[in-house]
């Protein structure tokens, strides 16, 4: 059998391998011991007869100690590399093993009903909770989460989310008709007057810009006159209608029964009506939306948003400073103190967790068992031999010296029992 290089060996599996060969050595010894013994009872009981219970006693431990080395040896080789039927076990049967192993986990372990007892034993709510109540848990634990979503958001392609945000987008923007929602969303702002506050604001807005840009109406209108008007007929023109301008948009802004914003609220409510009925205003907005979807810079616009943003979340996950990384360790250190005072909450916590776990148990023990036995399925048979013996062989040279001197015991015994009857 290939022996496993001791520099695979880790530092436990040497210690192991030197306590198997100090093991072995020492039923090796009391073999030659019991050897030695058998060949001077035997030379001298001619002499001294007692000594042919000695010789009973080396003649039983022999047989004891080869009987046990022969059982010991079979489970891992072939002893003295002989093929004899049902040696070598282990290699020989690894996969069978695997499989039976495999098979008694998900049978004898992975059961529902087993998982479900120790659970509810397990107040994992409660302990959960005083574990997470502590700040550096809190502050590792989102250490370890702000890792985990660094590494999912660089492992994201662009382009990949791109065409994600752009496929959502088309599902749920572009191809449901706005038109009727729409109108209708209108229809409801107009009938409650929620819009007068966005006209009062555009009225402002208009007062304030005739305010300071008076000179904007220069030539506005008198550029447009014959050149024989006087130019102070003309400068008199732009004024008047300068002066017309802001005082119409005053007279708006005091009366809120203007004809203006009558006119504005009717405007509004024919289009909140044609978009829910109107074929053709509604074709229109749709074709303007998909104009706008379709436009490149609006393109560009979504893929700098997502840069931008996972730019910055990159850099949050990375500060342990960040007011992101702040708020997730104090989020989480709150929710461990509820964990460990709120009993309701805990029974909640745990009965989820019981039944999640027996859910899945219930409907993937057999896919779980099978890692055991895939595992073993690709262990090399000398390597699996070689850890085996490593793990229980030291032990298993007790049995060769408990057989040698068990052998010892029983050689006398019969020997005695023997010389007894016939003598």
């Amino acid at each position: 059998m290939t022996r496993t290089p001791t520099a695979l060996l880790s530092p436990a599996d040497q210690e192991r391998r030197r306590g198997l060969r100090v093991m072995k050595g020492v039923a090796l010894g009391a073999l030659v011991f019991m050897a030695v013994l058998f060949v001077f009872a035997f030379a001298f009981q001619q002499q001294v007869p007692a000594l042919a219970y000695v010789r009973a006693f080396a003649e039983g431990g022999m047989v004891g100690a080869l009987a046990d080395w022969f059982a010991v040896t079979a489970l891992f080789r072939h002893p003295l590399g002989i093929p004899i039927p049902h040696t070598a076990i282990i290699p020989s049967r690894k996969d069978e093993i695997g499989h039976t192993l495999g098979e008694f986990v998900e049978t004898e372990f992975l059961r529902g009903d087993v998982v479900r007892t120790k659970l509810e034993e397990t107040a994992i709510a409660a302990r959960l909770g005083e574990w997470l109540s502590a700040p550096a848990h809190a502050e590792r634990v989102g250490q370890e989460v702000a890792l985990m979503a660094a590494g999912v958001l660089r492992a994201l392609s662009d382009d990949d989310v791109n065409d994600v945000i752009e496929d959502l987008a088309r599902e749920h923007l572009i191809a449901p008709q706005w038109g009727p929602p729409l109108g209708a969303w209108l229809g409801r702002i107009v009938d409650s007057g929620a819009h007068h506050g966005a006209v009062d604001l555009g009225v402002d807005s208009i007062s304030t810009w005739l305010t300071a840009n008076h000179e904007s109406f220069s030539g506005l209108v008198s550029r447009r006159l014959p050149s024989w008007v006087p130019s102070i007929a003309q400068r008199l023109v732009d004024d008047t209608v300068y002066n017309e301008a802001v005082k119409f948009v005053a007279a708006v802004r005091a009366d809120p029964q203007h004809p203006a914003r009558i006119a504005v609220d009717g405007y509004l409510n024919r289009l909140a009506e044609n978009l829910q009925s109107d074929p053709a205003t509604m074709a229109r907005l749709e074709e303007s939306k998909a104009t706008l979807f379709d436009s490149p810079r609006v393109r560009e616009l979504a893929s700098e948003a997502w840069n931008t943003a996972k730019a910055g979340l990159l850099a949050s996950l990375a500060d342990p400073d960040s007011g992101l990384r702040r708020r997730a360790a104090q989020a989480l250190s709150e929710i461990g103190e509820r964990l460990s005072t709120d009993a309701a909450l805990q029974a909640r916590v745990d009965g989820w967790v019981t039944e999640a776990a027996v859910f899945l148990v219930d409907r993937y023990r057999h896919d779980i068992a099978s890692i055991i036995t895939d595992t073993v399925d690709r262990w090399d048979p000398a390597e699996t031999t070689e850890k085996i013996e490593l793990m229980v062989g030291r032990d298993l040279q007790y049995i060769r010296l408990n057989g040698t001197v068990v052998g010892a015991l029983a050689g006398v015994v019969i020997f005695t029992i023997a010389h007894a009857l016939l003598g």
